[in-house]
């Protein structure tokens, strides 16, 4: 059985470097147009998804949940000063999805801004909005995100997640990064980030549960601490999820003593922000996959108490 206090002190460490480390969420108001300005909102979205599950999850010691809220705070107010740099984010980009997928899990938190609900809802009535080309599995965020903003998803959710790689249940994959991502992402968005186990379509969870194993000791063989530690939180999604032993020691492993989780094999070393750059999206999925863990192994010894 995994050691509830390793899967529980991974986050904790995690949430103490992303803490540390906050103004590398940053925005670059002026970002060359080929880069664009909307390129580094998505960490900040990230953060306030994380920090969400973190509070819904109610398994985070006060330390935890302060450094959370503290997070949280530094992100709305400064980064995306009180929610005013959506706005300029829509204005700049507005057939873009970035602003509303950023701005969803800060609305879900008490921050909200009248100009972008407007906004959304005028652009919720375009055909641009409908028309983007994406891939199918950003498809399916598109409608999740949308159904739980209370606009219609188009399409429908359950229809969106059919057209996934991950909802046809193809012959298995090995080493395939894009293909693991789209994985990882379908189980996200069907579950609610983990809220909802039991919204996984029954074939989905069948081949998941069939193929999960090997996926990740691939990935733990491979050191590939990012992509380990999202099919980490695709497990505790899992409506009977593996708590694997030796994945969770690998990915403890890897942490470095200051809670940072390297994306691939080793920490890289360089300029703060650019190292900020490589490991911050790892080291927000260790806080997630231990969050989740950490929830569904106490709801066990609760299961089993007498």
């Amino acid at each position: 059985m995994t050691s509830t206090r390793l899967v529980h002190g991974v986050g904790a460490n995690a949430l103490e470097w992303l803490y540390a480390h906050r103004e590398g969420f940053r925005l670059e108001v002026d970002a060359d147009p080929e880069v664009g300005f909307l390129e580094r909102f998505k960490p900040v979205g990230e953060l306030a998804m994380i920090c969400a599950v973190l509070f819904r999850e109610g398994v985070a010691g006060s330390r935890q949940a302060d450094l959370a809220r503290r997070l949280l705070d530094h992100a709305w107010l400064q980064t995306l000063d009180g929610g005013r740099m959506l706005v300029r984010g829509h204005r700049t980009e507005p057939a873009s999805p970035i602003p509303f997928e950023v701005y969803l899990p800060f609305r879900e938190l008490g921050r909200s801004v009248p100009e972008m609900d407007y906004a959304l809802g005028v652009c919720a009535r375009l055909r641009a909005w409908q028309a983007r080309e994406v891939a199918p599995v950003r498809r399916l965020g598109l409608s999740a995100f949308a159904a739980r903003f209370g606009l219609p998803p188009d399409p429908p959710v359950a229809q969106a997640a059919a057209q996934t790689w991950l909802g046809r249940t193809p012959e298995p994959w090995t080493v395939d990064g894009h293909t693991a991502y789209d994985v990882t992402h379908t189980v996200f968005h069907l579950t609610g980030w983990g809220e909802h186990p039991q919204d996984l379509p029954a074939d989905v969870a069948a081949y998941l549960t069939a193929w999960l194993p090997a996926w990740l000791d691939d990935w733990l063989d491979l050191r590939r601490w990012d992509l380990l530690g999202e099919l980490l939180c695709v497990d505790a999604c899992l409506p009977q999820p593996t708590l694997d032993p030796a994945a969770w020691r690998g990915f403890a492993a890897a942490q470095q003593d200051d809670g940072a989780m390297p994306a691939v094999r080793e920490m890289p070393h360089g300029d703060p922000s650019d190292v900020f750059d490589v490991v911050y999206h790892s080291t927000l999925v260790a806080a997630f996959a231990s969050v989740l863990a950490t929830s569904r192994s106490l709801s066990r010894l609760a299961g089993a108490a007498p």
